[in-house]
């Protein structure tokens, strides 16, 4: 065990809609829906057309500015459409599934694992869109061949609302896990960093037997399982540092590539929130790409306009119910459209308001209780007050007002002297949800990122 950290910054934020531990097998169907988008970096070349017969691991297009990156199809079927949008960008592929032909890739022993090649595993990974899944810090980018970490750090943790729970989704899928363990350690110079929750008991062996890596426990409320957190006291970014990070339930992913040779089909992911009824709200084993509408088509409460979140109810990225579940979807959360006006609610007591101010009775008397929140900013954005209230809820050793200055002013210096590097915009989420002038802060160490990064350190 490298270690036990005792987080004190930061906010647990309990929201009704949890889910049972249930997993459901609804990975039956016959049409997927592919959203080449979601790989926000890539400009992808179509090598395929409707029409086209394709097998489980056929490529379907590959990355113009980096070659190497290709996806492969995760079943075997007919191409039925392609969906193109602004500027002939591609949006989406539509596969009617047929059929069980494979392409068959490379495989490996566990044994092989442990004195496989670096550049044969890179290469297997970006060839079949994998690699993705790896993270590259600072800047939060896919990681790619071309880069080396000092270290890697698989985050075990779910202590967000709505992020799932690796003891659940890694049920039955120890040995894959164990096998992406062993590729990352072929991947990089330094340790491997395995990050768990010391507040909640790890059930699952593939969490607590894990081999060769290095275990810590993180202690405290949200943030404490953010890989920002984990990277800050285990191994801190400095300029021209290059840390790669990945969540625990992906890994199962790329483990399965390893060692059947094929592109993985499905996954276990978590639906919850309470826009869902309360018996939708579990984990379920879906095909990749099943539309959202063949398993939660009928699950929503009645009479209420909901909102998918591809994602935690933080950082998540809305869809719509006709979406396809991506490769890196881990779960969706359903929140209530929130669009109800209450006169003078700045002078109600509040006792359903959720407040970190001691401005509602909720604030006095709602602790231990799950709160029902919809989407509403209530109330309008309004200019930002240097307050310092911020930094009680980013357990980073950074001045939060001080580096979302410099980030608005573009001083990219100013930012990476405020340690930006070791930032990623879901640190600041809680920042966002405190904030009396509903700041998006997210948004703000986004535009920060990318303008260092166009700029170049």
């Amino acid at each position: 065990m490298s270690g036990f950290f005792a987080i004190k910054q930061g906010l647990d934020l309990s929201l009704e809609g949890k889910p049972s531990g249930e997993i459901v097998d609804v990975s039956k169907t016959d049409r997927i829906i592919l959203h080449p988008s979601e790989f926000t970096r890539a400009k992808p070349r179509l090598e395929v057309a409707p029409g086209d017969k394709v097998k489980k691991g056929t490529v379907l297009y590959y990355d113009k500015r980096n070659p190497a990156f290709k996806y492969r199809s995760p079943v075997a079927g007919t191409i039925k459409d392609i969906v193109l949008g602004a500027r002939r960008s591609l949006q989406e592929i539509h596969i009617d599934v047929s059929g069980r032909a494979v392409e068959k890739l490379p495989s490996f022993s566990a044994d092989a694992l442990l004195s496989a090649d670096r550049t044969e595993l890179l290469n297997l990974l970006s060839g079949t869109g994998l690699l993705s899944l790896l993270t590259e810090r600072p800047f939060s980018r896919p990681a790619t061949v071309n880069t080396t970490p000092k270290s890697i750090f698989v985050n075990g943790m779910a202590n967000a609302p709505f992020r799932p729970d690796p003891n659940i989704v890694l049920q039955g899928r120890e040995v894959e896990f164990a096998a992406g363990l062993a590729a990352l350690k072929r991947l990089t110079l330094g340790p491997v960093h395995l990050c768990l929750d010391a507040d909640e008991t790890a059930t699952n062996s593939a969490l607590t037997a894990a081999k060769g890596v290095e275990i810590s426990y993180f202690s405290g409320p949200h943030p404490s399982g953010n890989t920002s957190t984990h990277i800050h006291h285990l191994d801190p970014i400095f300029p021209g540092d290059v840390v790669w990070a990945i969540n625990a339930c992906d890994l199962v992913q790329i483990g399965e590539l390893l060692t059947t040779g094929q592109v993985p089909s499905t996954k276990v992911i978590m639906a919850a929130g309470p826009g869902l009824s309360p018996e939708a709200r579990r984990y379920y084993k879906v095909a990749i790409g099943q539309p959202i509408s063949s398993f939660l088509g009928e699950a929503f409460v009645p009479d209420t306009e909901a909102r998918i979140v591809d994602g935690d109810v933080f950082c998540g990225t809305p869809v719509t119910v006709d979406s396809g579940v991506r490769t890196h979807t881990r779960g969706l959360t359903v929140l209530s459209e929130d669009r109800e006006r209450h006169l003078l609610g700045w002078m109600m007591p509040g006792y359903d308001k959720f407040s970190t101010f001691r401005t509602y009775m909720s604030s006095w008397f709602g602790a231990g209780r799950d709160w029902n929140m919809g989407t509403s900013r209530n109330g309008s954005h309004r200019s930002m007050v240097l307050t310092g209230i911020y930094d009680k809820y980013v357990p980073l050793d950074i001045m939060v007002d001080s580096l979302s200055r410099a980030c608005i002013g573009h001083d990219t210096d100013d930012a990476i002297r405020h340690g930006i590097l070791g930032t990623d915009p879901e640190d600041f989420a809680l920042c966002s949800v405190v904030c009396p002038s509903k700041t998006d802060f997210c948004e703000i160490i986004r535009k920060g990122l990318a303008e260092i990064e166009a700029e170049g350190l």
